[in-house]
């Protein structure tokens, strides 16, 4: 699903975005709920950035949140691999930085990518060519993951994250 955000595009940086994990609900610009085999998963656009709720139905829920939050002490990781309750959280995250003919032609194949999918939201900022936040959820072998990006056209710089939440493997015996 692809929607214009009614918001002003605020000139932040990939610098700025910051990572958390359980954080309550922020108010969203956008949202799509989605059901992945025994999985609620809600994606919700905050602007220039992401949330992702995740509630299993066998119990136990997970919250990420990346996005420029005032007064954080946590910056944008480049990996992160954490217990959360009975399952193991796993995320990554690079900023890549790209020439403007590069970031265009990146920037339209995300936008279709997610746009066209039916686990995809993505939200562009009005008036301001290639500046937007994607999002895109599955279910695979027991995980649920979902990767995202965040455009800063300004800067040429495309933020993209992945993530992966599953049922804590048992040690062989």
């Amino acid at each position: 699903m692809l929607t214009t955000l009614k918001t002003v595009y605020t000139d932040t940086r990939a610098g700025d975005l910051a990572w958390a994990l359980g954080r309550e609900p922020l108010p969203a610009l956008a949202t799509l709920d989605l059901e992945l085999s025994g999985a609620t998963v809600q994606l919700r656009l905050l602007g220039a950035s992401h949330q992702v709720l995740l509630e299993e139905e066998r119990g136990g829920s997970c919250s990420e949140t990346v996005a420029c939050i005032p007064g954080s002490s946590t910056p944008l990781p480049l990996g992160v691999s954490k217990r959360v309750g009975e399952w193991e959280y796993e995320f990554a995250a690079c900023v890549e930085t790209l020439s403007r003919g590069q970031f265009a032609g990146r920037a339209q194949e995300l936008l279709a990518l997610v746009a066209e999918h039916p686990h995809g939201l993505a939200g562009v900022f009005p008036g301001i060519p290639h500046a937007f936040t994607a999002m895109l959820a599955q279910r695979h072998e027991g995980s649920v993951m979902w990767r995202t990006w965040h455009a800063y056209p300004q800067d040429g710089q495309l933020v993209a994250t992945r993530t992966r939440v599953g049922v804590r493997m048992p040690a062989p015996l």
